[in-house]
């Protein structure tokens, strides 16, 4: 996963995930423009292994991840936004774009629901069958509200070793290069404020409402 070679930065001119765009308009009298992408809604899905009384999340390099340490060590590397760089001379470790995160997806699929789609990536990232109604839907919320104001539904999902279909990874031939990583139950809080393991926030958040909604239940038990 942290084996990452031949960096090379270029610029953007076409993609199949986001859409620049620029809105003019006049609030309260005043005109204004806002820069924005077009981007996929997506889905998330806290995974709790019942058999193991564990978190099952994900691991990955993200680009845009490493990409912002990279101009946080070096910012004078995007001060041209027109220029290349061919070559990203003295990298950085691969391991500042590693972040730990729910399994998740966009929503790409129009003929599926978010729960088919949500089913999809728990097979395919982490390798456990579940059916819709092994689904509870959380929330959704915005994210990105100042750039892209995309939509997640956040999903919850418990699962046993005996649902275990496969070994989970994602799809190499999209690109997808995933570790499977569980966290024990008893270390999850501690695992969700420390700072020295990239995650996102929404792994904080349902780890927060896990421990309000369904940990007092599982102590009854």
């Amino acid at each position: 996963m942290e084996a990452i070679e031949e960096l090379a930065v270029k610029p953007c001119t076409s993609s199949l995930y986001l859409r620049p765009f620029r809105l003019c308009y006049r609030q309260n009298g005043t005109k204004k423009f806002w820069d924005f992408m077009r981007t996929h809604d997506s889905v998330s899905i806290l995974i709790f292994n019942t058999s193991r009384q564990c978190f099952v999340v994900v691991k990955q390099f993200r680009p845009a991840v490493y990409m912002c340490e990279v101009e946080r060590h070096h910012p004078q590397l995007f001060q041209n936004q027109e220029k290349e760089i061919s070559c990203l001379e003295d990298p950085l470790p691969a391991a500042v774009g590693v972040t730990y995160e729910l399994c998740a997806g966009i929503v790409d699929k129009p003929d599926l629901s978010l729960e088919e789609i949500a089913c999809g990536e728990v097979l395919e990232e982490c390798g456990y069958r579940v059916a819709i109604t092994d689904l509870r839907k959380i929330t959704s919320y915005r994210s990105g509200v100042g750039v892209t104001g995309s939509q997640q539904t956040l999903f919850y999902a418990e699962v046993t070793d005996q649902m275990r279909a496969g070994e989970g990874g994602g799809q190499p031939e999209e690109g997808e290069l995933i570790e499977v990583v569980e966290i024990p139950l008893e270390d999850s809080m501690k695992f969700a404020y420390d700072e020295t393991l990239p995650k996102t926030m929404g792994v904080i958040f349902s780890f927060t409402w896990f421990q309000n909604n369904i940990a007092p239940k599982l102590s009854k038990n």
